[in-house]
């Protein structure tokens, strides 16, 4: 196959702005469909073990539905991705509040975070070929209460080992909280193929940050050894998600080999497996934690791209972060994004299969 990227017209906001829909086909066959609205990843087309298509992530086909308001399928997530404890910090003693969007709690960026802006689109040339999309923002000072303006730029790339990369770059004039992610909701098996209680997910932490009853980050790690959110071996989803606190899913940090102060390397997240297809999904990233989520709070009311209704554990979420609280609790991971000291992180979400058993 041809590697390839196009674009085509997904509509008109309100406003009149247009939104551009941008696929890029890799040599391997992956296709992966991505819109200037939020920067959604709206389509991720990946074959099985007899080479069969399905659109793999929870999403729609037209922007109307994506403006009405989503759980943020496939977005850009920031200017802070994750729950900010309280909606408040303080920083370089001047204290900030935001909207509680979350209650108690503030979460993902505020009621319109990076996932509902439009952003610029500019192709990448790379060595390799591979087809490449580089969407910028500028988030200016204030924007739903954080300070400083900050330049964000995420670049897509689909290899040709069918290897979806996401990239990351922030730059600021003054200290800011960053903390980005992508929120691509995923079934293997297809979406709206039912729920994904058939998928084995693993991830690689022996750690977590355990919450409150309102999901709100206590500050601080404890071992996953002996508790029902183990996931260090592979586990089957339908049996592992009603023992889960709340059946949500946790925050996990990561194992980081590299040295203090060295160059980030990608380091395994987490595998998902579908047996019934053979599709597999390992995640690597340069961020310190992964966010597990289990799609439970989808109840049915959200119709999808292929008609189907959108029920509980009808997707899964790998995100990989940073510590959401971070601007509250540095120690956890230092979020804080300042002048001369431009963010990069890179996130791969790599497709392959696995034979029948």
């Amino acid at each position: 196959m041809e590697a390839s990227l196009k674009s085509r017209n997904f509509g008109s906001l309100p406003t009149g702005e247009p939104v551009e829909a941008w696929t890029l086909s890799g040599a391997g066959g992956l296709v992966v469909e991505i819109i200037t609205f939020g920067g959604i990843v709206t389509k991720i087309i990946a074959p099985d073990r007899n080479g069969k298509m399905a659109d793999v992530v929870l999403g729609f086909d037209n922007l109307d539905r994506y403006v009405a308001g989503h759980p943020h399928f496939g977005a850009i997530t920031g200017r802070v991705a994750g729950r900010l404890t309280g909606g408040t910090f303080t920083l370089e003693g001047k204290t900030y509040k935001f909207v509680i969007n979350d209650p108690p709690n503030h979460l993902h960026g505020g009621l319109k975070g990076f996932d509902k802006r439009i952003w610029a689109a500019t192709l990448v040339e790379r060595p390799d070929g591979a087809p490449s999309l580089r969407l910028t923002y500028h988030s200016p000072d204030g924007e739903e209460g954080y300070p400083g303006n900050v330049d964000v730029a995420v670049t897509y790339t689909v290899t040709a080992d069918n290897t979806f990369l996401i990239e990351t770059d922030a730059s600021t004039d003054q200290a800011t909280p960053i903390n980005l992610t992508n929120h691509s909701y995923f079934n293997l098996g297809g979406e709206g193929s039912g729920p994904v209680t058939g998928h084995k997910l693993q991830i690689f932490a022996d750690e977590f940050v355990p919450t409150d009853e309102h999901m709100t980050l206590l500050g601080r790690l404890e071992s996953v050894s002996g508790r029902a959110n183990d996931f260090r071996q592979p586990r089957l989803l339908g049996e592992a998600i009603p023992k889960l606190f709340k059946n949500h899913g946790d925050v996990y940090l990561l194992h980081h080999l590299a040295a203090e102060g060295a160059k980030p390397d990608l380091v395994p997240a987490g595998r998902a497996v579908h047996p019934a297809s053979g599709r597999v999904l390992s995640v690597s990233t340069t961020e310190k934690y992964v966010q597990f989520y289990t799609s439970m709070h989808l109840n049915g009311s959200i119709i999808g791209k292929s008609g189907a209704a959108y029920q509980a554990y009808a997707a899964f979420c790998l995100e990989c972060h940073n510590y959401s609280d971070g601007a509250n609790v540095p120690s956890m991971g230092d979020i804080i994004l300042r002048p001369g000291q431009p963010q990069h992180h890179i996130t791969a979400y790599a497709f392959s299969t696995e034979a029948g058993r």
